[in-house]
């Protein structure tokens, strides 16, 4: 049976007391679903007597009666209709499968509000349901519908449709007289969304309807409702346009529904076809979505009046706390092939039995299409993104290390993949049979073990490598350099002391905490001390290298100042071991400062720098990292000097990608050398203006580096956050000279590789260095058909060297199933993973093309997933709805939210070097901080309990769930914010600032002094546990409601409009519809 995304369809046809089989009014027959809006607690739902919702505002309750049978397919739960908007009822009570609400449909009708209720469960968006949909999972409340809530609006029903119809209506209200409402089904019809009252996601509405909905009262059967819609009502959400139609039934057409024109017709009425912002034509201008469909008038006219509940479209926050209630807390064993694994967000402990932990390995879908042409006709990515060194909690066992001795790790002969659970052995444990090439195998003789009566080997479960998904194996000579073990790797702190870095105190800063940040260097577990050796540069226009030798009283400095044949004066006592060296050092860390105190050198240089850290590695013969603390564009005559290349003009024109490209040459082959000699370099930067961010940061992004951009750095505001990510940095466990390769079993392969990597060839990934948050996405392609018994295989296999200068291989397994039903694939789907590619893809993409036309890709793949899965896989209905599959149901928002980052927007107000800063951040994350980053935390802290231990549940990110009288705090990895409403009561501001109020609240403060109090204390606890769990540092903003730093906070609410262009989520959500529509006819 045809699963249902969104708006599913239940496989239950039988009509329930009360339920579907509408007798009874909401109410009767199983216990009434709880509702109860977004997060809050559920509240049974009394059920008004049959036929109304709460109070109508007229009798008719709106609700149309439930088309004629016939009209769409039964089976088809209109999805939005308004009933999804309002929280649709939950589907029955909670466990019980809901009423096919559509196959009960078709008898004529129930009554309205049942027709509504139907209509909800029907929604139950897209629980998959047996074949396709379940009942609706028992979460909480809000959860009910999976969806709760209502499917997009425009999805609507038709009606609903919420914009529905994309086709919005125009902007204006509608002209009185147009009926908004259809001929109406039998029976009294709902136009329009429900009247107030009725409860929208559960809460009531109050308010207008919506927008240019008709409220008539019940209208007599059949008849269009003519009245003119209410007083300008104008459009604000979504538009709703034909929202007026009862629902069911497919939207008249004629005069009475606007019907909606065809794709290439004209919007209601008579509005020419604007060009859309995403490519295609705009049907009618889409009200509102200012910067983003040209030509709509941003406002609607009209006075205020209630939006679209947004509390009918699929929320991410929702989506997060189910799967938290679900899955949160509990254990994850990884021993089922395909399995999708609980979201990012959730907290959940791994056992590896068999495939590695999502820790390591997340897909886009578990479950890929047997050939090629589903995989073309659904357009889904099938990629995974691989974090190899992703760090694993306290609970988990860290992984294992096999060592076979001299002959190293056993390996197929033919392809060369490694041991792994997914060898088959045979003839009495003498042969096993490659899976991923098939190749079959000797046995070597000292790996010889009997096998049991289920054909597996009687050593199982004491092999990591045949019981496990991850694990690594001890590398032989063979694996290392000139089959020579690897000399232990080194850090050289590099130091620009030019006239910025040395006024502003940096350099003073940073000297101070080398002393101690150099007591925490990396080591191996159990090590007394680091191994890591140690060595420090400082320069400008040319380049001071020390003498750190332990036997000196006094560190030496030499100088080079012949910056283009880059050479490293002193070998011995250069690279030393910290502990060793430590007075000298202690010494030379307290002299920098004072030796350059009187400098006005303000010229640097920047290539020469890299190189010679190179060089000190080569002659050392070994690997390691640089950083480097730097403040200007490199104007210094030398290789790699850079001149001013920012030109807004470029902005929205095919030339705009040159903005993104780094300069050839120099650069280009300096990072080559830094990936051979496994050199990476990590960057802090530390600019006053433009420095050609994408020019500077391409080693590191080339070399597994990171950079850190801390804009007109200010020692009290900006000090402690540098030097957080300064030792978050010098502290995280990373792996040197790396390569990495991706085997897979027959009938596909790894095609594309996008991360902080460099490719010689197209099959090994070459890192100077990895990290644990680094992380690699692949994409893979189809070369042949896959099999659904077998399934497919990947096998990350990982080359590097440890901290202590061991050669190892970490080997990350992952099967996956693979069918032939498209609703499979859509059901295995992971949207943070999804949206992850997506952003690797488009980020990837600007470097070639104009941005406009990655932005229109992004759209039309998306609609083209959506469309798909509609038409394959959803149960038929009425064009209007929108179905999204349960597993994607959120992906519009992350899109969206994509769309709306510093690279896709064209705006000349943001800077160059912050638009190329995000591109290459982006391009090394993995799927958790891609999904923090596109959908920031919103956190409600005014009406916490300060008792507990527990942290707030997020709010939407949307300026609606912000509160006048509220503190909330909001982070997405890179930026904090903690936000005052203009009415936040006298004594927040005392517990939390020891302030009688607001407006004594100076400047911008960045830290929250510590107070007495359990306000400030839990504020403050939840704060540094955040900024302990991220990658990254992030400095704290604290704004005011209304004052001018807030704008910098409001481009974080992803759900409203950009602040540069960019649409609202419900613009967005009915602009894709309309794509979809068009795809479909």
């Amino acid at each position: 049976m045809s699963h249902q995304g969104y708006v599913a369809a239940p496989p239950y046809s039988q009509a329930q007391p009360g339920m579907g089989g509408y007798q009874a009014g909401f109410g009767a027959g199983p216990a009434p679903p709880a509702y109860g809006h977004y997060g809050g607690p559920a509240q049974p739902y009394n059920a008004p007597p049959a036929g109304m919702m709460k109070p109508p505002a007229s009798a008719a309750a709106g609700m149309t009666a439930p088309p004629v049978p016939g009209q769409y397919n039964p089976n088809v739960q209109l999805n939005g209709a308004h009933p999804q908007r309002y929280g649709a009822p939950p589907a029955a009570p909670h466990g019980e499968p809901p009423q096919s609400a559509y196959n009960s449909m078709a008898p004529p009708g129930p009554a309205p509000t049942q027709l509504l209720t139907n209509q909800m469960s029907a929604m139950n968006m897209g629980k998959y349901a047996p074949g396709s949909m379940q009942s609706p999972p028992p979460t909480s409340p809000g959860a009910q519908q999976p969806f709760q809530t209502p499917p997009p609006p425009a999805m609507g029903q038709p009606q609903m449709q919420m914009q529905q119809s994309h086709h919005m209506s125009p902007p204006q209200s509608p002209p009185a007289g147009m009926p908004m409402a259809g001929p109406s089904m039998a029976g009294p019809s709902m136009a329009g969304p429900p009247m107030a009252g009725q409860m929208m996601g559960g809460q009531p509405m109050g308010g207008p309807p919506m927008a240019g909905q008709p409220m008539a009262g019940p209208q007599m059967g059949g008849q269009p409702m003519a009245g003119p819609p209410m007083a300008g009502q104008s459009m604000a959400g979504p538009p709703m346009a034909g929202m007026g139609r009862p629902f069911p039934g497919p939207p008249p057409s004629g005069p009475g529904g606007f019907q909606q024109p065809g794709p290439g017709s004209v919007g209601p009425q008579g509005y020419p076809q604007q060009p859309g912002q995403f490519g295609g034509h705009m049907a009618g201008p889409q009200p509102g979505m200012p910067g983003a469909f040209p030509g709509a008038p941003g406002a609607l006219s009209g006075p205020p009046q209630k939006k679209l509940d947004p509390d009918s479209i699929p929320s991410i926050t929702q989506v997060i706390e189910d799967d938290k209630t679900k899955q949160g807390g509990q254990v994850f064993s990884t021993n089922i092939r395909g399995q999708v694994p609980p979201l990012v967000t959730t907290d959940f402990t791994v056992q590896d039995q068999g495939n590695a932990s999502p820790r390591f390995m997340r897909c886009t879908s578990y479950s890929l299409p047997c050939t090629a042409e589903l995989a073309k006709q659904c357009q889904v990515p099938l990629a995974t993104v691989i974090k190899p060194f992703a760090t694993l909690p306290k609970n988990e066992t860290p992984l294992y290390v096999v060592n076979h001795g001299e002959t190293g790790p056993i390996r197929c002969n033919r392809c060369k993949a490694y041991m792994c659970p997914y060898m088959q052995f045979s003839d009495g444990g003498r042969r096993y049979q490659c899976s991923f090439c098939n190749c079959v195998n000797e046995v070597p003789v000292f790996y010889f073990q009997h096998l049991d009566h289920m054909g597996r080997r009687m050593d199982f479960y004491e092999r990591p490598e045949l019981s496990l998904g991850s694990y690594e194996f001890v590398a032989t000579l063979d694996y290392c350099k000139n089959n020579k073990p690897p000399n232990p790797p080194a850090f050289i702190f590099m130091i620009d002391v030019s006239y910025n870095n040395i006024k502003s105190g940096l350099v003073k800063l940073i000297c101070d905490e080398l002393k101690t940040l150099l007591e925490n260097l990396p080591r191996e577990e159990g090590a007394e001390s680091s191994a890591i050796k140690v060595g420090f540069v400082t320069y400008n226009k040319v380049l001071h290298f020390y003498n750190v030798k332990s036997a000196l009283a006094q560190p030496q400095m030499m100088v080079v100042s012949d910056t283009a044949e880059m050479f490293v004066p002193l070998l011995d006592g250069f690279l030393v071991n910290y502990q060793d060296s430590r007075a000298v050092i202690y010494n030379l860390l307290d002299q920098i400062p004072d030796m350059f105190a009187d400098t006005n050198e303000s010229e640097t240089v920047f290539a020469p720098v890299i190189q010679a850290g190179m060089e000190a590695f080569k002659a050392a013969e070994c690997s390691g990292k640089l950083f480097l603390f730097h403040s200007s564009m490199p104007t210094a005559e030398a290789p790699g000097k850079l001149k001013n290349r920012d030109d807004k003009k470029l902005v929205n024109t095919d030339k705009e990608k040159t903005l993104f490209q780094p300069h050839k040459g120099v650069y280009e082959q300096l990072s080559k050398d830094c990936v051979a000699q496994g050199c990476c370099v990590d960057l802090f930067l530390f600019p006053s203006q433009y420095v050609d961010l994408a020019t500077m940061a391409d080693v590191p992004s080339h070399t597994g580096g990171s950079v850190y951009k801390y804009g007109n750095f200010q020692m009290e505001t900006d000090g402690e956050h540098f030097l957080r990510d300064l030792r978050k940095d010098v502290q995280k466990s990373v792996g040197f000279d790396a390569i990495m390769r991706v085997r897979t079993s027959t009938g596909f392969r790894a095609t594309d590789f996008f991360g902080g990597v460099h490719m010689n060839n197209t099959t090994d990934i070459e890192m100077a260095a990895v990290d644990c948050d680094k992380a690699v996405t692949v994409e893979f392609k189809h070369d042949d058909t896959l099999s659904e018994e077998t399934g497919a295989f990947v096998q990350c296999a990982l080359l590097y060297t440890t901290i202590s200068g061991q050669r190892r291989l970490r080997i990350h397994n992952l099967s996956l199933n693979c069918s032939s039903q498209l609703s499979e694939l859509y059901k295995s789907c992971e949207t943070d993973s999804l949206i992850n590619f997506f952003a690797k893809s488009a980020y990837r993409a600007i470097l070639n093309q104009p941005v406009k036309n990655v932005r229109d890709i992004l759209v039309n793949q998306s609609a083209h997933m959506l469309a798909c899965y509609r038409k394959n896989c959803a149960s038929p209905s009425a064009a209007s709805q929108l179905i999204l599959p349960d597993a994607m149901k959120v992906f519009p928002v992350y899109m969206n939210s994509l769309m709306k980052t510093a690279p896709l927007v064209g705006s000349t107000e943001l800077s160059t070097d912050d638009r190329a800063h995000q591109r290459l951040s982006v391009m090394a994350m993995g799927v958790e901080d891609t999904q923090l980053l596109l959908y920031p935390r919103l956190l409600p802290l005014h009406n916490m309990d300060v008792g507990s231990e527990a942290v707030p549940v997020p709010v939407r990110c949307s300026e609606e769930r912000l509160a006048d009288s509220g503190m909330f705090l909001l982070e997405n990895g890179n930026a904090m914010f903690l936000w005052l409403g203009q009415a936040s009561p006298p004594d927040l501001v005392q517990s939390m600032f020891n302030l009688p109020s607001l407006a004594h609240l100076q400047g911008l403060m960045c830290t929250l002094p510590e107070l007495d109090n359990p306000l400030s204390k839990k504020v403050r606890t939840i704060i540094t546990d955040l900024l302990e769990k991220r990658p990254n540092s992030m400095k704290l903003q604290i704004v005011r409601q209304k004052d001018k730093p807030e704008m910098l906070f409001r481009q974080f609410l992803v759900e409203d409009k950009g602040l540069h262009g960019g649409a609202s989520y419900m613009d967005f959500l009915c602009y894709v519809h309309r794509e979809i529509r068009q795809l479909l006819t």
